[in-house]
């Protein structure tokens, strides 16, 4: 008896092997990734951005608040391919929220436009969500990480509102307020995103723990902005902060008396008793 052993490379297994991106030496993926950047004057900043951005990603969606420089049309001249969409609100949550719907990728990442982000890091968010992540949360101050563009005050301020939040809702949190962030597409029916201004990663890392989805955190170095000044204020956005956290505890509470008080939940409950 003989038998013909040939390779396994039929026309089928060619186009599905087609669709996985090579994204270092030990790992190829086959789900696209969404890379979404909020930007409002940020022309001059835009080319350190993309100079970092890996080539195997699927699309560059580049939120335009209403900038009055040529911050689009550089993102266009550095990325042919970009998908600039127009912000009709404002505030950072309201640009993201209008980027994440505009993404087609089942993998979304958040990248700042200022050049404090270091796009070689996208690896690491997006192996730990092919890896079984569902949401991969940047620290600063996770170990391996760092930041250059913290006050004492500032990292004073996040590691309170850190500290609360894990209390609160039973996370396990390093950093609070940072903006670095990798996620899968799906998770975004499960956290319903409502907010407008910078307060929207604390709101994201909230809700993720309140869904229960699967979060690793990836150290992250976060530099200083290259050109230009933040429209970040730490008394202010630091309010914000609190005022969120509050809300969804307050919101936590009123579930869990709803649930407890329940008539349907009551009637469940006499007929297994």
């Amino acid at each position: 008896m003989s038998f013909d052993l040939r390779p396994a490379t039929s026309s089928q297994d060619a186009v599905v092997a087609s669709h996985y991106r090579p994204i270092s030496s030990h790992l190829a993926i086959a789900p696209p990734v969404s890379v979404v950047i909020p930007a409002m004057n940020e022309a001059e900043n835009l080319p350190y951005v993309f100079k970092t951005l890996p080539d195997w990603i699927h699309e560059v969606v580049l939120v335009d608040g209403n900038s009055t420089d040529n911050t689009v049309e550089v993102a266009r001249e550095l990325w042919p391919d970009v998908k600039v969409v127009e912000q009709r609100g404002k505030g950072k949550g309201d640009a993201l929220i209008t980027g994440f719907n505009a993404c087609t990728g089942d993998i979304i990442v958040m990248v700042d436009a200022d050049g404090s982000a270091d796009g070689n890091e996208i690896v690491s968010y997006v192996s730990a969500l092919v890896s079984g992540a569902d949401f991969a949360k940047g620290s600063r101050f996770a170990n391996g990480g760092g930041t250059d563009d913290m006050t004492f005050i500032r990292k004073l301020g996040n590691w309170a509102l850190c500290t609360t939040v894990n209390r609160k809702f039973g996370a396990r949190y390093t950093d609070l307020c940072y903006g670095y962030n990798a996620f899968w597409r799906h998770c975004l029916d499960k956290i319903d995103l409502d907010c407008t201004g910078f307060e929207v990663e604390t709101l994201m890392n909230i809700r993720v723990v309140k869904a229960g989805l699967k979060v690793q955190e990836i150290p992250s170095h976060e530099y200083l902005r290259i050109h230009g000044t933040s429209n970040l204020r730490a008394v202010r956005d630091g309010i914000r902060v609190l005022k969120v956290i509050l809300r969804e505890r307050s919101n936590r509470r009123a579930l869990r008396s709803r649930r407890h008080h329940s008539p349907m939940l009551d009637s469940v409950r006499g007929e297994v008793s």
